[in-house]
Formats: structure tokens, sequence, C-alpha cells
């Protein structure tokens, strides 16, 4: 028996905007459903918290790094292209007889879906009904006038489907790649009115005292230091309302597979590419911060008859999910890929502990270069800024990440022991500022001024 496979990614969906985690007031009914039914793993996070460096890494199942990608290849800056020359799982399945079907944002190359293992591609723009609103508030978002069943969410769920339809008959891997709720938010009725004066995120407040030079950087960078706090309460109200519209989407989609029997052969992926600020901080997007806001992602595998739970290790959203996905589907595992199958979690095998550290990665670009390197194990993290003072936080008794423990002298032989995990980890993982034997001593004796 082989599976289907609907896998379903969000653009910069923050973990802790779903429903079930409990952590902010957003309904997500069908994900929450989903992680009911699945597993959840818990401690997800991206390889890099870039568009473009995660999302080649689902398509490579490598590192961003280790095929040329070190941030967005459509922003100025060189970058080295991604052709299908590397790489592709979605080829694997296509070759075994799967039909494959891509819908939505892709942003991995400017290369289509279809030269990496896709029978369809139907990308964003071939989804979207003409809208001739004339919004008014940029990035920080705005109601959308467009009937919900003609937004962008719901056309691509309905496409999904007619997909399913299409390919009747063979085994079928169609990927759902929602542009939401990447800012601008601009959600249709009812989701776009559904939530009204939130309290603002819990570091909404954090004056970036004894953190980093570059994030209060990014603060003037947005031109938002005098920005009213009602206006980031009015974004983030819009981003709840369009994560509740995307859940209201893939609802569509699992009813479809519930109602035509297709749940009890098909396996369905929830996850994110990485999360987004979204006015935490003052700050908006991603770029030059490794908080849990944009390093951490939903991740949830349901398989039909698998097991169901939580998984608290440290996993690689992207890199893990390429093993995982060949697993289920009963295909070899070419040599070269860096993340670890979690196969036996959905079949209700204990493994050994998948990994030590979650390590993320960030190259810099939108306001010059900025290397940064992250590693966590779900309760301590540690942050090395190669030109900037570095960072560490206790998630556990400082889950909002206000308190940088970097500079505590009583957390000296803490800070010793990670910068030497750190350097172990990047040197396994053959990160190229290790190849550098300035910045491994930076990194490794602690050399900063």
């Amino acid at each position: 028996m082989k599976y289907n496979i609907l896998f379903i990614c969000s653009d910069q969906q923050r973990r802790d905007c779903l429903g079930y985690t409990g952590q902010y007031p957003v309904k997500t009914p069908n994900i929450d459903a989903l992680a009911a039914g699945g597993v959840d793993f818990s401690l997800a996070y991206t390889p890099n918290p870039i568009c473009v460096p995660a999302r080649r890494s689902m398509v490579c199942g490598k590192r961003p790094e280790h095929v040329g990608t070190l941030y967005n290849y459509d922003q100025g800056i060189p970058s080295i292209p991604f052709g299908p020359d590397n790489y592709s799982w979605s080829a694997d399945l296509q070759k075994a007889g799967y039909k494959c079907g891509y819908i939505g944002a892709w942003h991995v190359s400017d290369r289509p879906a279809t030269e990496f293992g896709y029978d369809d591609f139907i990308p964003t723009p071939a989804l979207a009904v003409r809208d001739t609103t004339e919004y008014e508030n940029g990035f920080f978002g705005d109601p959308c006038d467009l009937p919900l069943d003609q937004s962008d969410t719901h056309r691509a769920a309905d496409t999904a489907i007619e997909l399913m339809k299409k390919y009747s008959g063979s085994p079928f891997q169609i990927r759902v790649n929602f542009q939401a709720p990447h800012l601008p938010c601009r959600p249709s009725e009812p989701f776009s009115s559904m939530y009204r004066d939130v309290k603002l995120w819990n570091a909404f407040d954090d004056d970036l005292t004894g953190k980093p030079y570059m994030q209060r950087q990014m603060v003037l960078n947005w031109n938002n230091v005098e920005t009213p706090a009602e206006t980031f309460r009015r974004t983030q109200s819009l981003y709840f309302g369009m994560i509740s519209q995307t859940d209201d989407a893939i609802g569509r989609m699992l009813s479809y597979l519930d109602e035509t029997g297709l749940s009890e052969n098909t396996v369905v992926i929830y996850t994110s590419d990485h999360g987004d600020m979204c006015g935490e901080r003052r700050m908006l997007d991603k770029h030059y911060v490794m908080y849990e806001s944009v390093t951490r992602v939903p991740f949830v595998i349901r398989m039909p008859g698998g097991a169901r739970g939580t998984v608290g290790d440290p996993v690689i959203n992207a890199l893990d999910i390429v093993p995982t996905l060949l697993d289920i589907c009963g295909l070899p595992k070419p040599d070269g890929l860096e993340g670890v199958s979690l196969y036996p979690y959905l079949t209700g095998t204990t493994p050994e502990k998948v990994r030590e550290y979650a390590l993320v990665t960030y190259n810099g670009q939108q306001f010059g270069l900025y290397t940064q390197r992250m590693i966590t194990d779900g309760h301590i993290k540690y942050v090395w800024n190669c030109s900037d003072i570095d960072e560490l936080y206790d998630l556990d008794s400082d889950p909002d990440e206000l308190h940088n423990m970097a500079n505590d002298a009583n957390c000296a032989e803490l800070l010793l022991k990670l910068r030497r995990d750190m350097t172990r980890q990047l040197r396994e993982a053959d990160d190229y500022t290790m190849r550098s034997p300035w910045l491994y001593d930076t990194l490794y004796n602690g050399r900063k001024a």
C-alpha cells in the first residue's frame, strides 16, 4: 500500500499562534484536530528563518548553506542558482508512480516546480482573483474586500481538492503552500473582524537593553520607533485573523479527505518555513533575530493508524521531513541527506533522542550581511552573533526571552559549555564559519570585546 501525502506549509506561521498551544487566543480548530490525531513535534525549528533557505531545504533535505543558499535569491544580492540538478524528494516519488502537484507559494528557485518532480504547478498568482482595492496600510495590513471563497487561501484549498480528484486511481503527493499569514495580512470576513482589542505580544515592551545593537537598528530601519502601540495591535489582530482563515481553508481539505474515505490512506503534514515578529518588540517580519517567534515552527504529522502524542525532542522540520517522507513511502534514502527520519515516532516506537540541539543559521541580507548561529535544546538557547554581543536565554524561566544572560557572571560556566557545544555542532555540520580560524577562535574561546 502506498500512502497519499498531503503536505501543507504556511508562510511565516508562529507556533505560539495556534489554538492548541494555548499561548495566544487564536482559533485554529482544524489544525488543533490534526495535532490531536497525529504527532506534534513541539520543539521543531527551521534550519534558517528566511523563506528561500528554509524552502530549499524542504526540497533537498540539506542545510541551505550546503546548496549555496545564504539568503533569498530575489533581493538584489547575487545568489547561487538552485536548479533541478539538486536532489528533490518529490522527483523520487514521481519516479515511483506518484502523481505530484504543487499549489501556491514556491520561492525556491526561478525555475518552476515542474522541474523538481511535480506534474502540476499552480503558483499563487494563478490562484488570485483580481482585487482592485487600494490598501492603505502597507505591511501593517488591511481587511480584504474579497469574499472568502475568492481568497487565495480558499482557492488554494479548492485547487488541492481538484487535484485529488484528478489524481484519482494513483497515489498522490500534493503540496499546498499558503502565502498566509505572511505580512501584509489581508483576511476576508468573517476573519478580518474576528479579533479585536487583542492583548499585545508578551514581549512587545522589550526595550532591548543588553541585547545586540542590531535589534535596535531593526526597529529603526523599519521606522517603528514612534509607531503607536495601537497600530501594532491592529496588525496583530489581522495576523490572528489570517491564521484562522488559513485554518478554515485547511478544514476544507481535511473534510474532503474524510468525506471520500481518503483519510484512511493519506498522511497529512502541517508546518511552516519560519515565524514572524509581527510587531513583537516593535519589529516586523524576520531577519537579524533568533527569537522563538521566528525560529520555532509548527510541525505535525498524522499518519493513518499511526501514533498520537507530543514529541519533545529538538527537530529541524525542513531537514527531517525529507528522510521521514521517504520512509513513509518506502523509498530508499540517498546519501547526503542531513536530517533524521522521524518515522519511528509515527509508528509508536520511541527511538533514541533525535539530536542534542536544534541548530539554526542566519547569514543576513536585508540590511547587510550578519552572521548568526543558534543552538537550543528547548530549555536553554545560545545565540552566537559573530559581529555583536552574544545571547543566552533560559526558556523555562524566561519564555519570552526578555533577559539576555550572556553577560551574567554566574552564567560563565554555562556559556563556556554552550560555546564548546556549538563549536562541535557547527564542525559536525560542516558550517562555513568553522573553516575560518579567526571565527573558530572567537567562538570556542569566547573572545568578545
